[in-house]
């Protein structure tokens, strides 16, 4: 069967900003990252497109793909390729195992990672909040000291997540999908909310990591 690889941009900021417009001038440089004015939605299907096998494929609002990850044969991977439709390689999420306890880094290329810093890296605590016993996983940063917090439900049965900023706002939530009719999709199904000027492609990364947690990429 033939595979589909990542085409790997060698300058990691060359994203192209969702945001900028036809109008923009020429003395305003767009230097954000996939990033809109107003809060998105987005369906996640944790599937591949590639013969529907193991992976992921984001939509958006209007049924486009958007974002995809292609493991073909392999299922739970140490390391997945975020790409966009194109497969131009976004991050490569790598799981690590030391002394039984997982942690999961995000990089902007897949060159030299055991020398490079990632861009981000998730570990998990667990404690109760409000009330209820939920799987916390902190989200640190490697060029700023803000740190973000996902969190997902203890249930087998439970896709849906929360990722929070530093103050404790929700920066994104996602959630089974509903048909227009009401009926709840599988859990393997979302619907995604990205709040306003937050990088959809880093959520996406999350999304990446919350899968390779649950076992579903």
């Amino acid at each position: 069967m033939a595979k589909v690889h990542p085409f790997i941009i060698a300058n990691g900021n060359s994203r192209v900003d969702a945001s900028c417009s036809s109008t923009t001038t020429t003395s305003s440089l767009c230097t954000t990252k996939y990033l809109t004015s107003k809060r998105e939605t987005f369906t996640i299907w944790m599937k591949s497109l590639v013969m529907q096998g193991n992976g992921c494929t984001a939509f958006d609002a209007n049924g486009e793909v958007v974002y995809r990850i292609d493991n073909y044969d392999n299922k739970h991977s140490n390391e997945v390729y975020l790409m966009d439709l194109r497969g131009k390689l976004l991050f490569t999420v790598c799981e690590k195992k030391m002394c039984g306890f997982r942690s999961w880094k995000g990089y902007e290329s897949n060159h030299n990672i055991g020398a490079n810093k990632p861009m981000f890296q998730v570990r998990k605590s667990c404690r109760f909040v409000h009330g209820s016993k939920v799987s916390l996983y902190k989200v640190t940063m490697r060029s700023v000291s803000d740190c973000y917090r996902l969190e997902g439900s203890n249930g087998k049965s439970s896709s849906a997540f929360i990722v929070r900023d530093n103050n404790g706002g929700i920066i994104a939530e996602a959630k089974q999908k509903q048909s227009s009719s009401g009926v709840v999709l599988g859990d393997d199904v979302m619907t995604l909310f990205v709040e306003a000027h937050v990088d959809h492609s880093f959520i996406m990364a999350l999304v990446t990591v919350y899968g390779l947690i649950r076992h579903q990429i």
